[in-house]
């Protein structure tokens, strides 16, 4: 029997990574915001890797983190390890990775949320959405509570029709044995959403006492200060940090895995969704990669005050008894126990370019949907789409429009964009190679990308953006006083740049043209050309990347500026593509299917090709007479 339970501005259903975020920036934008999850106990749960960041992942952290997130501080709060990888490769590809405590970071979000003003966090399991003219108006949970509100945003993770496979054992349920979400995927077919079918998988979970680190190199974090959210000033964690540990899969390893083939059902057939192209089970790696002797396998802690440790590189569905043996054979694990068995996961994801940009659905208005519902994999990636699904439902209800970060903005951008514009066909990963503009979408630049825009929407303190403004204007003075200042070749100059490896000067130069010599470094030229006030070492990073790289970046801008003008050639969500002649039948279906909001967009759809586009722009140029005349 169905009782009304409450009424809110907005509804977030699952409190997965995508959801905190969501919740938290509706609420954080003044309104009234519901948090539904299967399970208090599992808020923001990891129930694979216990990490944040990487490459690609770790920008989006940031960038998060600069529009006024939260996953970014909850992870500076409860690492237990923090590495910027890639630092000898260029500024594009670096990024930070953290091991996460996976309890401590749970139960620091579940606080931040309790404590959130206009928030409320409850448990229940949603079974039917509320549907009227086509608006979604509330969601009916399990116990018949009938809850309503202005908007509503669905982030249920794996957990839509989730079935969990180990060897020969079957059963439906959700990540970490938790419940499965039946009853609204049914109800999302119901209402007309074509849903498809994904997997992926977890390693095993292994006792820390019970292995040989002497045979295993040791991966110990860094010893600097670094962190996610520009908000961080404690940095006491980088004296606590628990070490990762490499070790690799032996000969007998692959034997073991080739002689249960048959028992694994990520491999065999038996599982029918599309797994992980970048995250193959240890099954997939061996028959794929039958040339390699070993795969690396790395060790990871999943927490100060617990045994378990993560045993990554090893993500398996094979029976319980073939993974104890296969574990044993690896380096370092010869007498391992096991905690917890690997597994795969099989569920339910809505087809992406059933989406607007702004995550909203085509088919039911005021329906946002956010995170692995949508095609994805990863902590960062559903966390990114979260933020983005909460600001536009605060957004719709407050009668604004949506905001929707472009490529050349955001790695958010990319993401969002390839799923609503391209779909995926298997769960998608972001890559620093899916973005264009890498190297304007920077890891140390987030900020200068973000902050402002996080500002406008309501989610930037007051205090936080008067500090960025005044990191702002500090860069602009120095590259400012870099460009215009020049310095004298004199013998102490010229004997220094020798003592640095480059060659002396004969004239006056400027600091700037110093700078980009790849032998110098900033601290090089403040030391040659003192500057008035201290830089702060972010600054500093600032001014050495913008001018070492000016000529790339440059040239970049350019190519953004092109594609800012197809963005800015708008077309309608009604065109009847149908109608316009000289369209290809496969431009016809695709555009008819995606409904791109520009040409720009529409150039990106698989199957459309440059003459379909060329058709397009004819015919909007005729519109445009036509509307004139």
């Amino acid at each position: 029997m169905r009782f009304e339970a409450g009424q809110y501005d907005v509804i977030v259903v699952g409190a997965g990574h995508a959801g905190c975020e969501a919740a938290l920036a509706a609420a954080r934008m003044g309104c009234e915001t519901l948090l539904l999850t299967i399970n208090l106990d599992m808020v923001a749960f990891m129930p694979c890797n216990p990490s944040i960041g990487g490459p690609a992942k770790g920008h989006v952290v940031r960038e998060i983190d600069a529009l006024g997130g939260e996953m970014g501080r909850n992870i500076d709060k409860t690492y237990v390890q923090m590495r910027m990888l890639n630092t000898g490769k260029g500024p594009a590809v670096r990024a930070l990775r953290a091991q996460a405590d996976k309890v401590l970071y749970s139960q620091e979000m579940k606080k931040t949320l309790e404590r959130q003003p206009r928030l409320t966090l409850k448990q229940g399991m949603v079974e039917r959405l509320l549907v009227e003219d086509g608006r979604c108006c509330g969601v009916v949970v399990r116990t018949g509570a009938v809850y309503r509100s202005r908007a509503v945003v669905l982030t249920t993770g794996t957990y839509l029709r989730g079935k969990i496979l180990i060897g020969e054992l079957q059963y439906e349920s959700g990540p970490n044995n938790q419940q499965p979400s039946v009853g609204l995927a049914q109800h999302l077919e119901e209402l007309g959403f074509k849903l498809v079918r994904f997997k992926t998988g977890t390693p095993p979970r292994v006792r820390r006492s019970s292995l040989d680190f002497s045979k295993m190199e040791e991966q110990p974090g860094d010893d600097e200060p670094l962190a996610f959210s520009y908000e961080t000033t404690d940095f006491s964690g980088m004296n606590q940090q628990l070490s990762c540990w490499l070790t690799y899969t032996t000969e007998e390893t692959h034997r073991i895995i080739r002689d249960n083939l048959h028992r694994a059902p990520m491999y065999n057939g038996t599982m029918k969704g599309t797994g992980p192209r970048y995250c193959p089970s240890i099954e997939d790696k061996v028959v794929r990669f039958a040339d390699k002797e070993r795969h690396q396998v790395f060790i990871e802690p999943e927490g100060r005050n617990t045994e378990e440790m993560y045993v990554q590189g090893l993500f398996t569905s094979l029976p319980e008894d073939v993974q104890v043996q296969m574990l044993r054979t690896i380096k370092g694990m010869e007498n391992v126990e096991m905690m917890r068995p690997g597994y795969a996961i099989e569920y339910d994801v809505i087809v992406p370019t059933q989406l607007w940009p702004s995550l909203e659905t085509k088919l039911v208005e005021n329906l946002f949907t956010a995170g692995q519902i949508n095609g994805t994999s990863g902590y960062e990636e559903a966390a990114a789409q979260g933020i983005m699904a909460g600001i536009n439902a605060a957004r719709k209800v407050q009668g604004k429009p949506p905001v929707i970060l472009d490529r050349s903005q955001a790695y958010i951008g990319v993401l969002i964009d390839d799923l609503v514009t391209k779909g995926t066909q298997e769960p998608y990963r972001l890559l620093t190679s899916r973005a264009e503009y890498r190297l304007l979408l920077r890891h140390d630049n987030a900020d200068l990308r973000l902050t402002e825009l996080g500002y406008e929407i309501g989610l930037i303190s007051e205090e936080r953006y008067a500090r960025f403004v005044q990191k702002k204007q500090q860069l602009e003075r120095e590259l400012e006083r870099l460009k215009t200042t020049k310095i004298k070749p004199t013998p102490e100059v010229n004997a220094y740049l020798v003592s640095r490896g480059t060659a002396p000067i004969d004239n006056a130069v400027e600091l700037a043209t110093l700078l980009r010599r790849p032998e110098l470094r900033y601290a090089d030229i403040a030391h040659l050309s003192p500057p008035p006030e201290e830089v702060r070492p972010d600054v500093a990073e600032q001014v050495e990347i913008q001018i070492k790289y000016q000529g790339y970046i440059d040239k970049l801008m350019q190519e953004v500026e092109k594609m800012k003008r197809l963005e800015n050639k708008r077309l309608s969500e009604s065109l009847d593509y149908n109608a316009i002649h000289g369209l290809s039948s496969e431009a016809r279906e695709k555009l008819s299917q995606v409904r791109p909001l520009s040409i720009g967009q529409a150039a990106r759809i698989s199957g459309v090709n440059p003459a379909d586009i060329s058709i397009l722009m004819i015919y909007l140029e005729q519109m445009e007479r036509r509307t004139s005349a």
